[in-house]
């Protein structure tokens, strides 16, 4: 089906009636308006009072590709490659994840309980960069870098600095053998932390879309990044520390005994607004 006439009213009954199978309308008015934004650069409100407005043939091309896109169920953030990470614009490509709420909830935590911080600042397994960009975006004076062992993602976050006007260091690391004269304020991470076994209870478009390698860890070890993150920090935390991490709600709780066991104290489990445990806060007596 094409899109009839070339008028933001006719782009936006193509979305509802090729998407209505698919999505609930609210969705697919969401999808309309954030792609009248990317595309056109007009926010809700002046496309609701211009839908007479006549658009280009490119322009009607763009949304005919992307309703194209979402009929395959793709991301809607893969789709403009963009997303909005508390007051930043993120370009996002299906090298890193998409950047979730709970996320945004872990930065705005930090931000809570630190108040005019301007020490120095590690973000572990930073994806697109949304944390470290995040807090940079508060923290002007902080020192704030971010590793990733993917090529892609680090070059991505660095694109996203550059595009947001902040200065964030990131660079190319493994967790599992980084090896740094570096101590730091804060340690912040959200790793993967899915188990296989819990694939049957996601939704179809994050399977085929998100990348595994930033989501999955075997069942077998599901802590295998927190084990690695806890050693690490507790060699490069500066005295009084603290560390931060985004968990899987099923093991917030074991997340914080083993944090107590290594030496941390005043280890508390934080839940998201969908009331499941997400996060978990410590700070590292030296």
């Amino acid at each position: 089906m094409r899109i009839k006439t070339n008028t933001l009213k006719s782009v936006r009954n193509f979305f509802d009636n090729e998407l209505n199978h698919l999505h609930s309308s609210d969705e697919i008015r969401f999808y309309f308006y954030w792609s009248c934004e990317h595309f056109l650069g007009m926010p809700k409100t002046e496309v609701i009072e211009s839908l007479d407005l006549r658009i280009s043939e490119s322009q009607m091309l763009k949304f005919s590709h992307a309703v194209k896109d979402l009929k395959k169920q793709k991301p809607i953030q893969y789709v403009l490659e963009s997303c909005h990470f508390l007051d930043l614009q993120l370009h996002i490509t299906p090298e890193v994840l998409i950047p979730r709420p709970e996320t945004e909830e872990l930065v705005q935590k930090i931000i809570k309980q630190n108040k005019n911080f301007s020490g120095e600042l590690l973000d572990i397994c930073t994806g697109s960069g949304c944390i470290a960009l995040g807090l940079k975006n508060e923290f002007q004076e902080a020192l704030i870098q971010g590793f990733d062992n993917s090529e892609f993602a680090v070059d991505l976050a660095q694109r996203n600095a550059e595009k947001n006007l902040l200065s964030v260091d990131f660079f190319v690391a493994d967790i599992f053998n980084y090896e740094t004269e570096q101590r730091f304020d804060i340690i912040v991470s959200n790793p993967p932390y899915v188990c296989h076994s819990e694939k049957s209870q996601m939704q179809a478009n994050v399977l085929h879309y998100e990348p595994h390698e930033a989501l999955f860890v075997d069942d077998k070890h599901p802590l295998i990044f927190y084990h690695a993150i806890i050693d690490f920090a507790k060699k490069h935390l500066n005295p009084n520390g603290q560390l931060y991490f985004e968990v899987n709600e099923k093991f917030g709780h074991d997340i914080a005994k083993l944090l107590k066991e290594q030496g941390f104290f005043n280890v508390t489990v934080f839940k998201d607004f969908r009331e499941k445990d997400r996060f978990v806060h410590a700070t590292y007596r030296t």
